[in-house]
């Protein structure tokens, strides 16, 4: 009998678990070929950081590939002996957050575990760049064919807005991509540091420039100077919502969120608990609305459910909240007005959202505005192709690829691409709630469900 191939493209968080899964459930005469250029598998953007001031941003015992492993992940660590090597990560109120590294060397063994199984499962250092008719050629000139193919290509490059890009193009103080290794490494202690940008990885730069024993000031600005928010501290029982009279409109859903948090903190219980369990329906809450609520939604209430969603370790925001008692770190409600080059520095004007403009000089600045999802289908040259010739398109909220419930990808006639899949985040136009840990590993292990179900293509 012939053997069956899956090939997976994008071997990050997503893409491993997927492989895993498909590993675990799959039976013999099946083969899973992930292709990822980074050494080891299940190590993207996430993970594969090894600064230890980036900690994973829920403790330790909620992170785990599949509901049916709660606490996996928890037990994997402490029997490292990685526990021990990091007091740091033990928080006052008992709950451990690991440094992010140590989350993605638990799936790399993971995988390696799952490569002993029955199942073909291999790792194929390279980066797929064309995909017709079911042959997937590599970078390296490498050709797989393939039964199924799954993208798990999640996160594209950062975006640097365009008029910072005119005016800074290859001026020695702009950070342009916060992830790489070496980003901050030409960043002088007491240097003026500026940060585009207040999410998460705002915090991650922050909590590295404190270990690294940063002097100098530092100013944080994005258009609504939020910030992300802190986990919550100490064990509560899980806050259970009533969804059998669910809101139709964003609107409904924000006048809903407002009174479920203030009956919470009547009842003695953190806003958190409520945000927690409508994370965990957000998937069913997404897809009862209609598209023009989901743009409505995007546009008015995404930052604000970001930042009560995408929690920070107390660590970080330990960190973040001394240096703004000391005033070393300011953060801004400002839009960038201007920007411009001064020599070896740089010249910013802020337009705050009240009060007068805003003047700095800078000697580096950091762009921290996240990923240009937007700009997913043509920042990668596999996905450049496929959308050319209309095999994939973007979803109508730009936020990735457009796939049908059963996350197979829609050509540009509207029709089912039988054996071409989405994992993960670049589903979340369909599927809402997409980025989160938990989500995605759930939403891996679906797809594999169904893959193995799946009947082989045939010649």
């Amino acid at each position: 009998m012939a053997e069956r191939h899956i090939v997976i493209i994008g071997g990050g968080f997503t893409g491993t678990t997927l492989a895993i899964h498909l590993a675990r459930l799959g039976e013999a005469g099946l083969a899973v070929t992930v292709i990822e250029p980074r050494a080891q598998p299940g190590q993207g953007v996430a993970y594969s950081t090894p600064d230890p001031a980036h900690r994973i941003n829920v403790p330790a015992a909620r992170m785990q590939l599949s509901a049916a492993e709660e606490g996996d992940f928890a037990r994997w660590y402490q029997q490292s002996g990685a526990d021990r090597q990091d007091p740091a990560a033990h928080w006052h109120d008992g709950k451990v957050y690991p440094q992010r590294g140590w989350f993605g060397a638990y799936v790399a063994d993971q995988f390696r575990l799952a490569a002993q199984s029955c199942v073909r499962l291999t790792h194929c250092q390279d980066r797929a760049v064309a995909l017709r008719d079911g042959l997937v050629t590599t970078a390296s000139g490498k050709t797989f064919r393939a039964d199924e193919v799954v993208l798990a290509i999640s996160h594209p490059p950062p975006a640097v807005p365009q008029s910072v890009q005119q005016a800074l193009g290859g001026h020695p103080g702009l950070i342009a991509n916060p992830w790489h290794p070496q980003a901050l490494a030409a960043v002088g202690v007491n240097e003026r540091v500026v940060i585009m940008g207040t999410g998460l990885t705002m915090a991650d730069m922050v909590a590295s420039l404190a270990a690294r024993g940063h002097r100098g000031p530092v100013t944080a600005f994005s258009r609504r100077g939020q910030l992300p928010r802190d986990n919550v501290s100490g064990d509560y029982a899980p806050r259970l919502l009533d969804y059998r009279q669910a809101p139709a409109t964003a609107r409904g859903w924000l006048r809903r969120v407002r009174q479920e948090v203030a009956q919470a903190a009547a009842e003695g219980q953190p806003w958190q608990l409520v945000l927690d369990d409508i994370r965990a329906h957000a998937q069913q809450i997404w897809q009862q609305l209609p598209l023009r609520e989901q743009r409505r939604f995007l546009r008015h209430l995404r930052s604000w459910w970001d930042v009560h969603r995408y929690r920070i370790a107390p660590q970080v925001s330990q960190a973040l909240q001394t240096w703004q008692r000391s005033g070393q770190l300011r953060v801004l409600a400002a839009r960038l007005a201007g920007v411009g080059a001064q020599g070896e520095q740089i010249a910013l004007r802020l337009g705050p959202r009240k009060g007068a403009e805003v003047c700095l000089i800078a000697d580096k600045l950091i762009v921290t505005t996240g990923p240009a999802h937007n700009a997913l289908l043509t920042s990668d040259r596999l996905l450049s192709q496929l959308a050319e010739e209309g095999i994939i398109q973007a979803d109508p909220l730009a936020l990735g690829i457009l796939v049908d419930a059963q996350s197979r990808t829609l050509n540009r006639q509207g029709t089912a691409n039988a054996h071409l899949h989405v994992v993960g985040p670049a589903a979340r136009g369909r599927f809402g709630e997409l980025m989160g840990l938990p989500q995605v590993a759930e939403h891996a292990e679906a797809v594999a469900r169904q893959l193995v179900g799946a009947a082989p293509l045939t010649p």
